[in-house]
Parts: structure tokens; C-alpha cells; sequence
């Protein structure tokens, strides 16, 4: 059966306390007594009273004393303030220190019937707030299993990927024709990127976005790792803030990225054999990002034949497209610049 609401009447007059008790408890409810405010505390701090009925004068101070007290409470109870001085800076004190309400004290009924109509009302409000924070410690909770789940999730779909990579890896050694081993090898880093964004979201605390700056130095530090083991020495510099950056868009990014990179070590040192590339991410003006890789190599704007079967920059069109970017190449200078930019 539900249990009735409880209340705890606070007041140093037997006699009037005793007249509080058996008017509440007509109308339903478990009523305790308390003559001192440290009585009253005890009580309180063992749980299960709803609303407090708290006197003004009470032996060794004041109703306010007690409510000072209550504050840090993490279920108090509702407080209806009841006090026999007219001063209405009382009231008005008792309701900035967290009382639902005041009753003036009297000798009439009229006092029995204005007490329990206010408990009546603080009763509601409690339940109200009550339901409220058990509705967002219910809301807390679920979010945090959803983010433990999503992050497994990412934990297994990080590994699945990288068992892909492995295996696209291993086909690339088992080719021959030199034009399906690249192929094979540049398949296998695209899919190592998206990898690392999955990675990068079941080691952080918020799956929904990616600290962009951590997950390019990683990233170029897989590519280097990819082209010293066919002998390349290139370097991959990396200068980027730490901006977050949603989840869809950081895998975009890390694709386009190793495109350009990539692109950039097969072309632009194709005498040379290796040098510099720089990955450059920095927030722009309002709420835009710009990104940038550039090498030191022979240049292209853009236009023109593109060298290989353009496959790369196909995948980084569209992928830009999806980020709301256009693709620009620099027109003047050594080497090549490609920018985008982008809303973060």
C-alpha cells in the first residue's frame, strides 16, 4: 500500500503541537513531532519526511537556523515557515532561505486549516521537484549507457577496420603488378583513416566529436610509418589547433587528408624521392576552419591533367562537398597548396 505522506511539525509548544498533529493526521497524513531545532535536524537527516511545519522561535534560536542547516541537504524536504510575529521581514527571510511558504501562527482554527492547506501545496511541490530530478538522474543515466554503448561500438568497428586494412595490406603483398600493389596500398590508408576516427571516439569522453589537432598528428604518424617500410622518407609536419570537431566531418577530413598527402609524396617529389608535406588546420573567421596541405615539390594549380588515374582527387571533391568546402589550389609560389574551408 503507499505509505502517507510524512511531516514533521517543529515547535516548542506541546500543546499546539499536539493540536497540529491530530488536524493533519485526519486528513491523511503520518505526522511526527519535534520540540527542538536539533531534534528536528536529527530527524530530517535520517530521511523519509516530505514536509517540514517549522516554527520561528525555537529554544537556542530560530526556524531560520534550522533552514541555514537544511541547505545542503540533498533531498530535504519542503518547508512550510510558521511564525507568531507579524514582522513580514521574517517571512520574507524564511522564503529566501528555501521555505515553500509561511503560516502566521494564531489561536484560532483558522491557523489548523491555513497549515495544512500550505503543507497540502508544499506537498505538491516537492513531489514536482522530486519527479524532476529523478527524470534527469533517469536522462543522465541512459545518456551515459548510449555513450559506454557507442563506444564499444567504435571499439569494434575500429578493430574491424583495421582487419580490413591488415587484409588489404596482405593482398597488396601478394600482387605483383606494381599499379595494383599502389592501389591496394592507397585503398588500405584510406581505410586506416577512417580507423582512426573510430579509435579516437572510444579513447575520448565524448563520442560525438574528434579533437581534430590530436587525430591529424596520429594520422600523419600512420602514413610516415607507411612510407618508410617502401623506403620513402618524406615528412609529414603537422600544425593544427585542438578544435572538436563532429564525428562525420573528422572521417572526412582524415580522408581528404591522406589523399593530399598522399598525392603529394607520389607527385610532387617524383625527382627527389622524398620531402617535407605540411598538414596546417586553424580556426578562421566566425565559426570557420581552415585546412591546408602544401609540399615543396614541382607545383600544380589545379588544372590541367591530373597525373595518375585522378581517382584521388575525385574522392577529395566530393568529400569536401560534404563538408560544405570548395577545394582551392595556390596559383603562385613553389609547390603545391590545397585549402578548404569549412564550418566546423
Amino acid at each position: 500500500m503507499t505509505q502517507p505522506p510524512r511531516v514533521l511539525y517543529i515547535d516548542d509548544d506541546p500543546g499546539l503541537a499536539r493540536l497540529v498533529q491530530k488536524a493533519l493526521e485526519r486528513r491523511g497524513y503520518a505526522v511526527e513531532l519535534a520540540a527542538t531545532a536539533e531534534a528536528g535536524l536529527e530527524r530530517i537527516s535520517q530521511g523519509g519526511i516530505d514536509v517540514v511545519g517549522l516554527d520561528h522561535y525555537l529554544p537556542g534560536g530560530t526556524g531560520l537556523d534550522v533552514l541555514a542547516q537544511m541547505e545542503d541537504l540533498v533531498d530535504k524536504p519542503a518547508v512550510v515557515y510558521v511564525t507568531g510575529t507579524v514582522e513580514t521581514a521574517v517571512a520574507i527571510a524564511a522564503l529566501k532561505a528555501g521555505a515553500a511558504d509561511y503560516v502566521l501562527k494564531t489561536v484560532d482554527a483558522d491557523f489548523l486549516e491555513l497549515l495544512s492547506s500550505a503543507i497540502t501545496n508544499a506537498l505538491e511541490l516537492i513531489n514536482l521537484t522530486r519527479s524532476k530530478a529523478t527524470a534527469e538522474l533517469e536522462m543522465r543515466q541512459a545518456r551515459e549507457r548510449a555513450e559506454i554503448l557507442l563506444g564499444e561500438v567504435n571499439h569494434r568497428v575500429a578493430n574491424s577496420l583495421a582487419m580490413v586494412a591488415a587484409l588489404v595490406g596482405l593482398q597488396a603483398n601478394a600482387v605483383s603488378n606494381d599499379d595494383a600493389k599502389q592501389a591496394l596500398a592507397e585503398t588500405q590508408a584510406r581505410i586506416q583513416a577512417i580507423a582512426g576516427v573510430h579509435r579516437h571516439l572510444y579513447t575520448s569522453d565524448d563520442v560525438r566529436s574528434v579533437q581534430i589537432g590530436d587525430y591529424l598528428q596520429s594520422l600523419a604518424a600512420e602514413l610516415e610509418t607507411t612510407m618508410k617500410a617502401t623506403g620513402n622518407d618524406s615528412r609529414i609536419l603537422v600544425t593544427a589547433e585542438n578544435i572538436a570537431i563532429p564525428t562525420e566531418k573528422a572521417a572526412s577530413i582524415g580522408v581528404i587528408v591522406t589523399e593530399l598527402v598522399t598525392n603529394a609524396i607520389k607527385y610532387a617529389y617524383a625527382d627527389l624521392g622524398h620531402g617535407d608535406v605540411r598538414i596546417s588546420m586553424r580556426r578562421g573567421e566566425g565559426e570557420l576552419i581552415d585546412l591546408a596541405v602544401e609540399d615543396d615539390g614541382i607545383g600544380w594549380d589545379g588544372t590541367g591533367k591530373v597525373q595518375g588515374t585522378g581517382l584521388g582527387s575525385r574522392i577529395v571533391k566530393a568529400m569536401a562537398s560534404g563538408l560544405g568546402a570548395t577545394v582551392a589550389y595556390r596559383t603562385e609560389g613553389i609547390g603545391t597548396r590545397v585549402s578548404l574551408q569549412f564550418s566546423a
